[in-house]
Order: C-alpha cells, then structure tokens, then sequence
C-alpha cells in the first residue's frame, strides 16, 4: 500500500529530524582527571577541589625515581583516585639543577591544560635526554652555567635533546622562547624549590605531602598507594 501524501510527508520529516537529534546529544563530561589548575604558588593540581584527599609531590625532572613513579602511577592513579573524586593531585618543581630548571619551564609551555602531557612525555624520555645531557664533552656543560637564566636554558634545550622532543609535541620555537624567558615562571619554580627544603622539609625526591603532612619513608608508586587506601578507609 502506497502512503498518502501527508503520512509520506510526516515520514520524511521524522528522518530529516534524526540526525539534528543526534547531532544534539550532550558530551560525555571530562574525567577529574583532566581538570588542571594552577595554584597559588605556580604549581598544578588535578582533579576535583572537593576531593578527599590532596596529594603534593615533589619532583624533578632529572631524578630517575621521579620517571619511574610517573610512569608506575600515570594510568592507575587518574583512574581509580582522581576520576574517582577520591584525590587531587598537586605537581611541585624541586630543581635540582640547570637541566631540571630547563625541563621544568617547557613544560609550562601552554599552562595549565597542556601541563599533565608535558610532563608525561618529559618523564618518559628521560633516560634518552638525560643521558645524552651526560655525555657531552665538559667544555659544553660549562656553559650551561654561564649567562642569564634563559641564555642558559635555551643551550641546555638545544644540546640535550628537549628542544627537539618539545618540537615533536607541536610546541613552536616561539612558545619554546618564551617559556624559557618567563620572568615569572623562574620566579615560580625557585619559590617551590625554596618551600620544599624550608617550610615542607623535603630532602629527596620524589617526595609526598597528604593532607598538608609529610609522608615519610614513600618515594614510589606502591607505597604511595597503600597510604591512599590507608587514609580512604572507613574508621
């Protein structure tokens, strides 16, 4: 049986309108984990401001326990604690040294929403650029401490092997440039370095505070969760 004109009419409107529905359907809302703030003192933080428990730690991009608790902690702590609205998680610089100051400028290139993938990347690849930092000839890491705080970076960038990993992130030379003449961003990470050993009493890293309270004897991924089950357990 052929449709009448109005039931043909009524048809072609109710397909017209299917993809308008679809094309409407809300997006799923971002995970805790991709919520990224900048603090107070220049540091970052993931995850909910009403979440149990705030997680500090203290790194270095130079320190190959810091890449390892990155690399151990990345998947299992954004997804069971973070998303989860169980933990915010704050990022502080401890520099130890040029090559940590350089890494830790580029990865402010971009703020606060580009941060976590920076740093993700920085620590995964820092056994190629750390030990090719290693290796080059003395007369070249002289210079790594000679000039302004920039002058200096930018060499260290070029010569280690950042420069190019940051270029391979999409980061232009420009963004490179004045993330590594930020006035504000040195001012920042000096002050985070100065909390650490003053305020915080941090003598390694990686170090954790939780709740504002140093945690001591946990420098790893397995001992840093046992003490977020501990805290999160019912009393």
């Amino acid at each position: 049986m052929t449709p009448t004109d109005p039931t043909r009419r009524l048809i072609v409107a109710a397909l017209a309108a299917v993809p308008l529905i679809a094309a409407t359907k809300p997006s799923p809302a971002p995970r805790l984990s991709a919520k990224v703030a900048e603090t107070s003192i220049g540091s970052y933080i993931a995850g909910s401001p009403d979440a149990k428990l705030r997680l500090v730690q203290y790194f270095s991009y130079t320190c190959g326990a810091c890449a390892a608790f990155a690399g151990a902690a990345d998947g299992p702590l954004k997804t069971d604690y973070i998303d989860r609205g169980l933990v915010a998680f704050e990022y502080r610089n401890l520099i130890r040294d040029p090559l940590d100051m350089t890494a830790a400028l580029l990865a402010r290139v971009g703020g606060a929403a580009a941060f976590p993938g920076h740093y993700r990347v920085l620590m995964a690849a820092q056994p190629g650029w750390l030990v090719r930092a290693s290796k080059l000839p003395e007369a070249v890491q002289t210079t790594w401490y000679e000039g302004s705080v920039a002058e200096r970076a930018a060499r260290i960038a070029r010569d280690s092997g950042l420069e190019a990993l940051m270029r391979a992130r999409g980061v232009t030379p420009a963004q490179m440039t004045s993330a590594l003449n930020s006035l504000v961003s040195q001012a920042a990470l000096t002050a985070m370095t100065n909390l650490a050993s003053t305020a915080d009493r941090i003598a390694s890293t990686p170090s954790f505070l939780l709740q504002g309270r140093l945690v001591t004897g946990v420098h790893n991924w397995t001992e840093v969760k046992s003490r977020l089950d501990q805290a999160l357990r019912p009393a």
